[in-house]
C-alpha cells in the first residue's frame, strides 16, 4: 500500500515565535506533495517535523502503512530525505558510502554499488573522497542514495540546488523511473523543476 501520513493542527514554535500553525492535512500513500516557501519560511522545519527529526509544539502526525499503524519512533525506517542540512561522510569514497548505506537501508531492485554509482553518474569518481567532489556531484550523491533507497517515503528538501540543466535532467528521469511508486514530499521556493511531478501543494506562508 504504501506510506500515508495524517497530519492535525500541528504547529512548531521557536521561543515566542511561531514558524507555522494549525496546520492539518492528509497525505494518502504513493501522493506527491510539494512543500512552498520562500527560504526562512519554515518549510524545511515542517518536513523535519513530518520526518519525526523533530517534535511539534502543538498538533499531532501519525503514520500507516496500510492499516498497519507506525509508531512515530521507527517512521525512520521506512524514509529517506535528502537535504541541504544532512551531511555526507566526507572521509569516504562514493563507494564507500553506499556500502555504508546499504548497511541500514538497502536499495531497490537489489541495486548493488555498481548500479548506484552508474545511475548516479559517478563511476568515473568511484575512488576519490567526497571531500575533493563538486558541490553539484556531492548533490547527486544525495539524491541517487535517497531515491534508490528502498524505502516507500522519500522526502526532498531543495533537491537541484547545485546541479545545472544536465544535471537537473537527471533529477528529473531518476524521480520518474525509480520513485514514482513512492509517496513523496519536496520541499521548493517556487522552482518548478524540483516538483513538476507533483499534484499537492502546501503554501506554508497559508498556516503563520
Amino acid at each position: 500500500m504504501g506510506i500515508s501520513i495524517q497530519i492535525n493542527n500541528i504547529g512548531k514554535r521557536y521561543l515566542r515565535e511561531w514558524i507555522f500553525r494549525k496546520l492539518s492535512v492528509s497525505v494518502p500513500p504513493a501522493s506527491k506533495y510539494v512543500l512552498l516557501g520562500a527560504n526562512g519560511s519554515g518549510k524545511s522545519t515542517l518536513l523535519q517535523v513530518m520526518a519525526n527529526f523533530q517534535i511539534p509544539t502543538e498538533g499531532i502526525i501519525t503514520y500507516s502503512d496500510g492499516n498497519s499503524a507506525i509508531e512515530p519512533d521507527n517512521i525512520y525506517q521506512s524514509l529517506s530525505i535528502a537535504s541541504p542540512y544532512m551531511e555526507l561522510i566526507e572521509e569516504y569514497t562514493p563507494v564507500e558510502s553506499i556500502e555504508h548505506q546499504a548497511i541500514y537501508k538497502a536499495f531497490q531492485n537489489s541495486f548493488s554499488t555498481k548500479d548506484v554509482l552508474e545511475i548516479a553518474q559517478l563511476s568515473h569518481a568511484s575512488a576519490k573522497h567526497i571531500k575533493f567532489f563538486s558541490s553539484g556531484m556531492k548533490q547527486r550523491l544525495k539524491i541517487a542514495l535517497a531515491v534508490l533507497a528502498d524505502c516507500p517515503l522519500l522526502l526532498l528538501d531543495e533537491p537541484v540546488s547545485n546541479l545545472d540543466k544536465q544535471a537537473i535532467e537527471w533529477y528529473k528521469q531518476l524521480i520518474q523511473q525509480y520513485a514514482m511508486h513512492k509517496t513523496i514530499v519536496v520541499c521548493s521556493n517556487k522552482i518548478s523543476d524540483e516538483y513538476e511531478f507533483c499534484d499537492k501543494q502546501i503554501d506554508i506562508e497559508n498556516y503563520k
